[in-house]
Parts: C-alpha cells; sequence; structure tokens
C-alpha cells in the first residue's frame, strides 16, 4: 500500500511529527529548500538514511547522448540533465562513538517543520544511542532569498541524561552515491552518476573549498563551507580537504545542561565561462558576506523578505484549513523556485528534485509565470528574459525545421531542444504561443515598456514569423495550421488544434500591435508592414474547428469522429494510461489526458460565448482522464465559471494537495511546480474570477458552499488591489497607487485610494452536474472533521 503524509492543517507551517522511512522521499520535496539558484532537498543533515539526494545548482547539468532505435533528420542528439552537486547538508554526529542514525537506537521524538513566514525548515530530535546515550538535536536551515548563492544551518547538540562525548563533522561531499533509477516511468529523471571532476579542493581554518566541472558539458562549479563553533572549553576543531570531500571535525565533552553550536555557512555558484580562480573567489566572497550578516542577520533577512512577499501575495481562506495551509505551501514553492533565478530558466519541479531532469517546459509561461505575474513581477520578468537569450538557439532549431523565425524548445535547461520524443516535443509547437502568451500578460500587468523593448517585442514578432510560416492558406481562404500536437499529450500530430489556433491567433495579433507601439525598433529588426499585414491576415483567417452536430468545439479537426476510449473497461491500476497503454491506442481514441480545449476556454475566453463554454466544458469532462497535474486546477477555474462551483472546489482541492497528499505517487521526484501555481490560479482566477482579456482587469466572483471568504492581493500597474469576497458580496479596495477602472461581472467599477467598493454577487447559472470518466471524478471535499481538522474526503458515485 502506498503511504503518504498526513500534515496537521496549519495557516502558515508544514509540520511532520513523526520519521516515516517509508515515505521520506516525498518528505525531501516537501521540505525542500531554495530561492531559484540553489536547492537544497530536505534530506536529514546526518546523510543516512535518505530516500534521494539533492542539491542542485539552477542550469547546472550534464550532457548525454539521447539513443535513438531509428534515428531521422532534426532528431536532437543530445539531452541535458541536472546534477546533484556537491552536498553541504550533512553534519555527522556520533556521540560516545556511536553514529547517530534514526535506524539504530531508540528515537524517542522526531519533529521537522517547514516554516513559511520565515523561510527555515526546523528539526528537533530526541534520540537514545544502542549504548543507552540520551541526546537532543536540534537543526534549523534555510537558503537565503536575500544573498543569493548563500545557505546556512543552525545545529545544536545537548545531552539529556549524562555527560556524553560528541564528534560532530561537517562536510562537503560531491559525486555522493545516488540510488538507481528503477521503472519506466518518463515523468522520473534520467539519473547521471559520479560527472563531477575536480579541479580545487582547500581548507583553512574551519573554511574548505570544493571546485568542480563535469565531464562533458564542461560547466564548472563550486562549493564552500564556513563554521562558527561554540562549545565548553576544550572544545577541539580540525579541518582536511581532498578532492570530493571537506571536512571540519569538532570534538567535545558536554555535561547534560550543556550544548554544542555550530553554524555552517555555504556558498555556492556555477559558471560556464569564469575561470577556476574566480569560482573560489565568488564563494569565499558570499561566505565572507554571509559571515558578517551572521546567523541571526540571515535568519532576519529572510523574515523580512517574506514578510514582503506575503504583504502583496497572500491568499486567505475561510472554511478550510487544510486548503489555506496548501494554498500558502504552493505560494511558497513558486517563489522558491523563481525569486533569485536571475537569467535561468524556472524548472517543472523547480530546484526540489531530478524529476523531467530538471527541464523546464510550456507550463512555466503559461502557469507558473501566471501568480509570479501579479506578485513577484520581475521573477516573471527575469524568466522571459532568459527566454531572450536563448533566441538564437530556437532561431537555429527553426532553420533546422524549415521555418522561418524562432522555434523554442519543447524542453531544456539551457535552451536546446532535449525532448528525444517529436510527436510530443518538436511538433508541440504551442510552447511558441504559450511564450509570447506570457509576454502580453506581463506587459499588460505591469506597464513594462523597457521590457517590451528590449526583449518583448523580439519574442512576439519571431515567433510570429514562426507561426505564419508553419501555417498556410486553404483553397477557401482560410489559415490553417497542421500536424501539430496541443497542450493533450493523448493525442498528437492533429490539424487545427482548437488551442494551438487560438493561441497562435493571439500570438500574431500581439505582434502587430507591439509593432505598431515601436516603430523604430521594429525596422532595426527588418520587420515592415507588409510582414505585420500578413500576420494580421493570418490572424484574422484563423480556422477554429466547430462541430455543429455535437454543438461543440473539436479538440482539433475530426477528434470528436474518434472512437471514444473503453473506459468501462479500464480499471483503476490501469491509470495513468501512458504506463500501462500504448501511445498509438491513445492516440486515435477520444481520451484526454489534461486540459486542452478547455485550457482554450480558459486562456482564449474571450472568443467563447458563455452557452458554449458550457457545452464544451461538459463534452470534455467525460474525456478528461487527468493523468497529467497541470488539469485539475483549469478544470476548477471553468467549472467555476460555468457555474459549478462545488466541482471546481473538488478540482481546486485536487491541485492543491497533490504534493502534500502525493496524489499522483511521483513527489519524491519533486513537487509539480505547475499544480502549485494553479492552486493560486485556481483560487484568484477559479473563486475571484479574474481575467485579464485586452489588458483590462475584471473579476467574477462566486464561491462553493464550504468557502465562507476568499481575500486576495495582487499587484497591476503600480497598483497594489485587495479583493474580498464572501457569498453576499465582493469589497475591492485599491491600496497603493492611483486610480484604477476594473469590472466586477462585466459591470465597470471605478477604485479610489482609499474608497473599497462593495458590489453584490449574482447567482450562478444552475445546470446539470457533467459526468466523469468511471472512476477520475475527482475526490469530493467536505469542512473540516472535528475529530483531526483533516477534510473528509470521498469518492464521487
Amino acid at each position: 500500500m502506498i503511504q503518504h503524509h498526513c500534515f496537521r492543517p496549519e495557516p502558515w507551517t508544514i509540520r511532520e511529527t513523526e520519521l516515516d522511512l517509508s515515505i521520506l522521499a516525498q518528505s525531501e520535496s516537501i521540505f525542500a529548500l531554495s530561492n531559484g539558484h540553489v536547492g537544497l532537498r530536505g534530506n536529514l543533515e546526518e546523510g543516512e538514511p535518505h530516500g534521494l539526494p539533492g542539491t542542485y545548482l539552477n542550469s547546472f547539468y550534464e550532457t548525454r547522448p539521447l539513443p535513438y532505435a531509428e534515428a531521422g533528420y532534426s532528431y536532437p542528439e543530445v539531452g541535458q540533465t541536472l546534477v546533484n552537486v556537491t552536498n553541504g547538508k550533512i553534519i555527522r554526529l556520533l556521540v560516545d562513538d556511536e553514529p547517530f542514525d534514526v535506524r539504530y537506537g531508540r528515537l524517542c521524538a522526531h519533529e521537522r517543520v517547514l516554516d513559511l513566514r520565515d523561510g527555515a525548515l526546523r528539526r528537533r530530535a530526541e534520540w537514545v544511542s544502542p549504548a543507552g546515550q540520551a541526546v537532543r538535536v536540534s537543526s534549523v536551515r534555510l537558503v537565503s532569498f536575500v544573498q543569493r548563492a548563500v545557505a546556512a544551518i543552525l545545529y545544536e547538540v545537548e545531552p539529556l541524561d549524562a555527560s556524553a562525548r560528541l564528534v560532530v563533522q561537517s562536510e562537503l561531499v560531491a559525486n555522493e552515491p545516488l540510488p538507481a533509477v528503477v521503472g519506466g516511468d518518463p515523468r522520473a529523471g534520467s539519473g547521471v552518476g559520479s560527472v563531477l571532476r575536480s579541479e580545487f579542493f582547500s581548507h583553512h581554518q574551519e573554511r574548505v573549498v570544493l571546485v568542480h566541472s563535469t565531464r562533458e558539458s564542461g560547466l564548472r562549479m563550486a562549493a564552500a563551507a564556513d563554521h562558527i563553533v561554540e562549545g565548553p572549553p576544550g572544545t577541539e576543531t580540525s579541518v582536511e580537504s581532498s578532492e570530493d570531500l571537506g571536512r571540519v571535525t569538532v570534538a567535545t565533552e558536554l555535561e547534560p545542561g550543556q550544548c554544542l553550536r555550530l553554524v555552517k555557512f555555504l556558498g555556492y555558484g556555477w559558471s560556464s565561462r569564469r575561470s577556476l580562480p574566480s569560482m573560489r573567489d565568488q564563494v569565499e566572497a558570499a561566505l565572507a558576506a554571509a559571515r558578517r550578516s551572521g546567523w541571526e542577520g540571515l535568519l532576519t533577512a529572510q523574515r523580512d523578505y517574506l514578510d514582503d512577499f506575503w504583504e502583496g501575495a497572500d491568499v486567505e481562506l475561510e472554511g478550510d484549513d487544510e486548503l489555506q495551509q496548501a494554498v500558502r505551501f504552493a505560494l511558497f514553492h513558486t517563489l522558491q523556485a523563481s525569486a533569485r533565478a536571475e537569467g535561468r530558466a524556472i524548472p517543472a519541479k523547480g530546484l526540489t528534485g531530478p524529476g523531467y531532469d530538471g527541464h523546464t517546459f510550456w507550463d512555466t509561461e503559461t502557469f507558473v509565470l501566471q501568480p509570479l505575474t501579479y506578485t513577484v513581477p520581475h521573477a516573471a520578468s527575469d524568466a522571459l528574459r532568459w527566454r531572450h537569450t536563448t533566441l538564437d538557439l530556437a532561431h537555429a532549431r527553426a532553420k533546422v525545421l524549415g521555418l522561418d523565425g524562432a522555434a523554442f524548445p519543447w524542453r531544456t535547461i539551457s535552451g536546446q531542444e532535449s525532448s528525444g520524443y517529436w510527436p510530443a516535443g518538436t511538433a508541440a509547437f504551442h510552447i511558441n504561443a504559450d511564450i509570447a502568451d506570457a509576454v502580453v500578460r506581463y506587459r499588460s500587468a505591469t506597464g513594462d515598456d523597457a521590457f517590451e523593448r528590449e526583449a518583448g517585442l523580439e519574442l512576439l514578432a519571431e515567433t510570429a514569423r514562426l507561426w505564419r510560416s508553419l501555417g498556410h492558406y486553404d483553397a477557401r481562404g482560410r489559415f490553417r495550421i497542421d500536424g501539430v500536437t496541443g497542450p493533450d499529450e493523448y493525442s498528437a500530430i492533429a490539424d487545427n488544434n482548437v488551442y494551438t489556433n487560438l493561441m497562435a491567433q493571439k500570438n500574431l495579433q500581439a505582434a502587430v500591435e507591439v509593432v505598431a507601439r515601436h516603430p523604430d525598433r521594429a525596422q532595426k529588426l527588418g520587420i515592415g508592414p507588409e510582414e505585420t499585414a500578413g500576420w494580421q491576415d493570418a490572424a484574422r483567417c484563423m480556422i477554429v474547428p466547430y462541430d455543429e452536430a455535437l454543438e461543440v468545439h473539436p479538440q482539433a479537426e475530426g477528434f470528436t469522429d474518434h472512437a471514444v476510449w473503453d473506459f468501462a473497461r479500464t480499471g483503476p491500476e490501469q491509470y495513468p494510461l501512458l504506463l500501462h497503454f500504448p501511445y498509438f491506442d491513445l492516440y486515435r481514441k477520444q481520451v484526454v489526458k489534461q486540459a486542452d480545449l478547455v485550457l482554450a476556454l480558459l486562456l482564449r475566453g474571450d472568443v467563447f460565448s458563455p452557452e458554449a463554454k458550457a457545452r464544451d466544458f461538459e463534452y470534455y469532462e467525460a474525456l478528461t482522464v487527468r493523468d497529467s497535474s497541470l488539469s485539475a486546477f483549469v478544470q476548477a477555474v471553468v467549472a467555476a465559471e460555468v457555474g459549478h462551483l462545488e466541482l471546481a472546489y473538488d478540482y481546486f482541492g485536487e491541485a492543491a494537495l497533490l504534493d502534500l497528499d502525493d496524489l499522483h505517487h511521483n513527489t519524491r521526484d519533486g513537487v509539480h511546480l505547475a499544480s502549485l501555481a494553479g492552486a493560486w490560479i485556481a483560487a484568484v482566477s477559479g473563486f475571484g474570477g479574474m481575467r485579464d482579456h485586452g489588458g483590462s482587469l475584471g473579476f467574477a466572483p462566486e464561491l462553493p458552499q464550504w468557502l465562507s471568504r476568499l481575500t486576495f492581493r495582487l499587484s497591476f500597474r503600480g497598483r497594489r488591489i485587495q479583493v474580498a469576497v464572501d457569498h453576499q458580496q465582493a469589497q475591492y479596495a485599491l491600496l497603493q497607487g492611483a486610480a484604477l477602472d476594473i469590472t466586477h461581472h462585466g459591470e465597470p467599477v471605478t477604485l479610489m485610494p482609499d474608497e473599497p467598493v462593495m458590489r453584490s454577487i449574482p447567482k450562478p447559472p444552475v445546470r446539470k452536474a457533467p459526468t466523469q470518466p468511471p472512476g477520475r471524478a475527482p475526490a469530493r471535499r467536505r469542512p473540516p472533521s472535528p475529530e483531526n481538522g483533516k477534510s473528509r474526503k470521498k469518492d464521487r458515485p
């Protein structure tokens, strides 16, 4: 039986009150700390036992050949895999010569607490050694948001009953052994072995430095550790280093009531260009800054950073304590993955695990950047500017494919295509429109003209060029985009995928508009009136297939003519389908892995009527199995919009609790960042009804039965707005900035400083509840149980 955590609902903490070794890898992902540059999985300080060790630097990767049984022209030949770099978390403890290991002796108490307000992971353990010596071990760990290259650990040991001889070994360890990758789950990482080659090691006083480079990709990284040791008289320290190990050893003897206190500062950095001395000096400088701040200074700065974040980003829920905890956990991890990425991609797992080999996909721009745009806009800008830095690679890829403009990779770390399966990789051209959509959203929400001139215009123009060359006009003068793959990974190589066509249409229109705003910059890029007229015409003539008989939009041309998957003969143990059925069979049936047409209803909701949205949503509910983490929150938003509020609430719970409850049984490989961002999307765009079509901000809030109140804050064009919703009314308050026009359920509203506006909430339409494939309905949520504070859940009948 698969185990998962059962965290007690607390508004600002994730608390584990006992250590279950069978689900250790899951907890290591949940308790991972990162700032977007450095990532530390939540491994125990003593290093063993572990589920999956992990220390990561964003975009630090090794290359590997992509094998093909039958190779073909334009197939990518080299893949990229995130490297588990030098581990600085290790602090081993020996008590009267017995190693502190929770598998031996007696673990009397063990608690770990992730505090979402100060960004620190706290641990407290009481352990009796096999020889009968009792000690208390405490630690606090952080990865600094303020000092990008720095992490730190406070480690304390005290004997409980009798004097004890203690030895602490604080280490840097490179090329640590990793568990073998087993099974055929493509969502897991491929794994790379000992890929770090030692270039330099040194030690001095309580400081150690190791510098390594990768064997194939030629990237160089440095790690350094410094220590402050506080113990009774007689405490001794020694230091040593070798190719893959740096160690500071502390030996002392403590009486009950005495404490050994160790502060460990860590510095990390990497580069593809800088020299060994430069990398060494960089991490030593990071340690100097960390020591100057001191442990308390780092912790205070971390709390101040997060106070500012929560002031502008918090989502408050009343009526469901479990979801309140989950949404804040989701926002925290979204911030961790992006805050200090600064010129690097945002991976699908953040820096919490090796899943998907550390690659970034289309879901970064489509989902992760949504909450960032409205809460941490500089992080959204950084992510889009990173895409802009990869334009040369995207140009080269388009040229290989015989296309104009830029073809961005389906999955990558540094910008090269790393997908070895072209029907679901290269053919998924919608990623180019997804990037363009994120550019439009960011500029609309921030008014950042400098970004638009420096990066946004070129991203929009080069993707527009791609669409104009990828599509063609048919004999009836309609613009077609044939042979592409949409978001649904159970379909491939389809003609006129509705999502792709509508997003490409928006991309083309946006490119025309941005050229008109910056004609001088466009001229320098070689964009003239004839080209923009071509973009405008392609957008105007874009095909959007419609099934007149069924009165629904087919996911792609001909999709509704396919045979419907035999759900009745598919057992619960056969999900996810990709692990039990051939793609050949999935591709030719009506079965949907994740929201595709329904995602178009959300992102291009401006072109669908309310009645069409309701019909389309009902049709695709019966086909969607949600074998992807990218589906539940999209379904939640659209369900809420068309009036299925309780179903939306169920999907909201699934998305928000995906990792805390390990619903897909693969959180061990890292958290699902898009689903975590999706928890914010479900709350704000779903029950808050926020939309930003055409550059205007509107809300259409409505709450499900069990949520009594929803409050959220966001930034928009230099303003800070607060929206508070209950079952009867919504209150809009302009907390910062000049007057702003919004809409409430389509009604114009002008927000003025210090003048909150109240509006009543209309009743939602009454519709027949849609059905899902047998056994694939979301778990129905109920209010918290008084016995344990957890929500009672049961399957829908």
